[in-house]
Formats: structure tokens, C-alpha cells, sequence
């Protein structure tokens, strides 16, 4: 017996038949040192069944036997050797993927299920696993695409010799490399999927982080609906950070008084209460806009749940992109989108 280990992120010990399966042992082995296999994906997982791989182009339709290496492409295939003592009694046989009769190239499936006799007697049985039983029921509890492609991407990360009773031909010493390959095939041309280093976000931040994340994604798919619809010039627009927005207030309260009121906290540029178009009535709410953010937030600070004209007001940051609006346009009229004050990756309120 001849064994070998493939790190699939946990290690899997392969034992091979030897005495049974010569020409297959031999392909196997040397493309194991001539670090075929590594970064080969699992192309095709079927759950309960079995997990496919060593095609370098992650298709499932390519890969060449080691013979082709070392004799020219009239050696692309291998015969089949079929024994009938070797069966797919248990999990973990492995034997050839093979392209039809005497077709066999690189490709190889492990079983993940015991007794999967309806292979028998149709490809060639050539190893076990002997240990890391445990990383194949990972394989067939993985997400597969309706081809059998993992949506995360399986791959064979290494493959190492730990004892091999026979001598390497001649021609395999140039065909090895100095280092073992990292990453995926150069031949691989299969569409790309998450890697299998890629971790989902809820196992890397806190639930706390989460949900903030989770919030600015839904706020900003408001704001594109809001933009669609017209509401807001642009999805990406921040509110003024100089803007207060002050609300239950006195019906009897006027522009003058906010104005006095707010000044001391710095210089106002306008205080508007809002009214309504037809009757001019207060509707009970203002923006206050100063000429700095520093006296903005002094007054957000001191000016909260104070009374004005006998009634406890609210103040806050505005959140009203409408003061926006004439810049929008105006960059519009002049072909400049850019001109305009646009801030990146901003929250607006849902």
C-alpha cells in the first residue's frame, strides 16, 4: 500500500492499491508530485454520493493523464483496471472520473456514502480514505449550484507522498516544480465563486456591528427608492451637518424669535419656520441654519427640550436634503453632477 495525504484544510490520508491498480497508482503518484492537483476545485459535490475533482480547469471537462507529460498526446488516456475485489463498499473509495471506456485522465471522485454499488464494475477503484472521514461530510453539507458546483469554492490545497515503494521515470524530474503551487490552476477557467477562505460576515463581526451594517444597507436601499421616485436628489446626498431642526413649537413663535434665540450660540445664516402653503399657519416646526458646524452642535446640545413661548421644543440634526435641491439642478443645467456637495457611504434615516 502506498499512501498519501491531500490538505483540503483538514488532511485526508488516501491509501492506494498498489498491487491491484499499477498504471493508476503510478499516474496518481506522480501527479501528486508534480503538484498537479493543487488548487484543483471540487467541480461536482452530489450529496450522498459523491464529490468530483482533479480537473485543472474546474470545468469537469478537462484534464490530461500523466502519461501525456511523459509520452506525447497519444497518451492523453489510460486503460481501465478494474478488479473485482475493489468496490464502492464505503465512504471514502476513491476511483477514476473517466471519460468513457479506457478513458481515464486525471479527474477521480471520493464516495460519500456507503454501498454505492451502481458504480461497480464501471470505474476504476483505486484507493481509501483512511483518515478525515470527518472533511468529506463537510464536502456533502456543501451548497451546490443545480450542476453540482459548490457556491463556496471546494479546493485541493496540497497533496504530499509519505511513502511510495516504486522509482519515478527519468522524465518526471523536470516536470516537478521547485515549490509547491499556491492558490488556484492557471488552467482554471471555471466561473469564479467565493473562496473557500471566505467567511460568512455574522462569524466575523459582533452583533452589534452587524446590525449597524445591516441598517446602513437598508437605509441606503431607501434612499435609491426615495431618489427614483424624486423625494431626494440623490441617493447618495448627506444632510447639511450645519442644520438643526427644531419641532414642537409655539404656533405664536416667529423667524425672529428662533433667530434671536439660536444666535448666541453662533451666527445664524436663516431660521425658518415651516408653514403651510395656503393658510400661512405655523406648522409647529423650523430649520436653523448656522454659518459653522461647531455652533450647530452647540446649540443641538443646549437648546434640547427647552422652553420657548411656554412650550419644551425638540432640537435635532436635519435631516432634509431639500435645501439641496437648487444645487442639484443647477449642476444638472451645467453637466456637472460632481459639482455639487455629494458625501459617499452615508446613512440617511429610515
Amino acid at each position: 500500500f502506498q499512501p498519501a495525504v491531500v490538505d483540503l484544510g483538514f488532511q485526508i490520508t488516501v491509501i492506494i492499491d498498489v498491487s491491484a491498480v499499477l498504471t493508476t497508482h503510478n499516474g496518481r503518484q506522480e501527479f501528486m508530485e508534480m503538484k498537479y492537483y493543487n488548487g484543483c476545485l471540487f467541480h461536482k459535490v452530489e450529496k450522498d454520493f459523491l464529490a468530483q475533482s482533479g480537473d485543472p480547469t474546474g470545468t469537469g471537462s478537462g484534464g490530461d493523464s500523466v502519461y501525456k507529460y511523459l509520452y506525447g498526446d497519444q497518451a492523453r488516456f489510460f486503460n481501465d483496471e478494474i478488479r473485482p475485489e475493489l468496490r464502492h463498499s464505503k465512504t471514502g473509495t476513491i476511483a477514476m472520473a473517466s471519460a468513457g471506456e479506457n478513458c481515464n485522465a486525471s479527474q477521480f471522485y471520493i464516495t460519500l456514502r456507503d454501498d454505492v454499488d451502481y458504480l461497480d464494475d464501471k470505474h476504476t477503484v483505486f484507493g481509501t480514505v483512511a483518515e478525515g472521514l470527518d472533511t468529506l461530510t463537510k464536502i456533502n453539507e456543501a451548497y451546490v449550484d443545480d450542476k453540482g458546483r459548490p457556491f463556496k469554492d471546494i479546493r485541493i490545497k496540497h497533496t504530499y507522498i509519505l511513502d511510495d515503494p516504486f522509482d519515478d521515470p527519468p522524465q518526471l524530474a523536470e516536470l516537478i516544480p521547485e515549490n509547491s503551487p499556491l492558490g488556484k490552476p492557471r488552467d482554471e477557467v471555471a466561473e469564479e465563486r467565493l473562496e473557500d477562505s471566505w467567511v460568512p460576515l455574522d462569524e466575523t463581526v459582533d452583533p452589534g456591528q452587524l446590525e449597524e451594517l445591516i441598517r446602513s444597507k437598508e437605509a441606503h436601499a431607501n434612499a435609491v427608492i426615495l431618489e427614483s421616485v424624486g423625494d431626494i436628489p440623490d441617493a447618495e446626498v448627506k444632510p447639511p451637518d450645519n442644520v438643526l431642526f427644531v419641532c414642537k413649537l409655539n404656533p405664536v413663535t416667529q423667524d425672529e424669535d428662533l433667530y434671536t434665540i439660536f444666535s448666541r450660540f453662533g451666527s445664524v445664516t436663516s431660521a425658518e419656520i415651516i408653514r403651510d402653503f395656503k393658510t400661512g399657519d405655523s406648522l409647529c416646526y423650523a430649520f436653523i441654519e448656522f454659518e459653522e458646524k461647531e455652533a450647530c452642535e452647540r446649540a443641538y446640545f443646549k437648546m434640547d427640550n427647552c422652553l420657548i413661548d411656554d412650550r419644551r421644543i425638540h432640537v435635532d440634526f436635519s435631516q432634509s436634503v431639500s435645501k439641496l435641491w437648487g444645487q442639484f439642478r443647477q449642476s444638472k443645467r451645467n453637466g456637472n453632477k460632481d459639482e455639487w456637495n455629494i458625501v459617499k457611504d452615508v446613512t440617511v434615516p429610515l
